[in-house]
């Protein structure tokens, strides 16, 4: 006589609380600070909102600072409307957190003769671990990452794709003011870190809560 196998119930989901959410975000943005070094040191290029912003800063001569401003605005607003208001208070801790970082970061840590490739793959994938951290403690660093998040939960886009996709657009469009060799490297890293999420940030994998 056959028996019917029942699958054993999903353990509950735990939510993380706020020891934890802590600790995790400094943790992430630490990780991602020390990749932006990384790329820093070898004169590779970034992607997201950053990376967008560099290059309308280049193509126009406004500021850079005005542009990631201005190209953060719609991406906060559909934090607030779609993610929530913990997901976008802790966006904002994060940002700050990293901008204090990097402008610290020089007192702490120098780097010299860093290899390119080196830089790309390792960078890539200390900042893409970095990411992966926020990401499962309802965190970003605004701009794309809020926008592949949402995607996410949304369609069930895989947010490392998402973000993968747009990151070696804005370097490919950077061949307009870049030499060839560095947008090259620097689309080795934008995989590098893409790989990471796309591996390991999946849905229905890891729910965080």
């Amino acid at each position: 006589m056959s028996q019917t196998l029942i699958p054993p119930p999903a353990p509950p989901m735990v939510p993380h609380t706020t020891t934890e959410d802590t600790l995790a975000l400094f943790t992430g943005v630490l990780l991602i600070s020390v990749g932006v070094a990384f790329f820093t040191s070898a004169g590779l290029l970034t992607g997201g909102t950053a990376g967008i912003a560099f290059l309308l800063h280049y193509a126009t001569g406004l500021g850079f600072g005005k542009w990631f401003f201005l190209l953060n605005l719609p991406f906060y607003w559909l934090a607030w409307r779609k993610m929530g208001r913990a997901f976008t208070v802790k966006t904002f801790v994060a940002v700050l957190l990293l901008s204090v970082m990097t402008e610290a970061q020089s007192r702490f840590l120098q780097l010299s003769a860093l290899q390119p490739l080196y830089a790309a793959v390792a960078g890539g994938l200390i900042v893409g671990t970095g990411f992966l951290v926020l990401f499962r403690h309802r965190c970003s660093l605004g701009g794309v990452g809020i926008l592949a998040l949402y995607l996410q939960d949304r369609h069930g886009w895989r947010a490392g794709k998402v973000q993968m996709g747009v990151d070696c657009t804005i370097v490919l469009l950077a061949l307009f003011t870049v030499e060839p060799g560095r947008v090259l490297w620097s689309i080795v890293g934008a995989v590098a870190l893409n790989l990471v999420l796309a591996m390991n940030h999946r849905p229905g994998r890891y729910m965080a809560v």
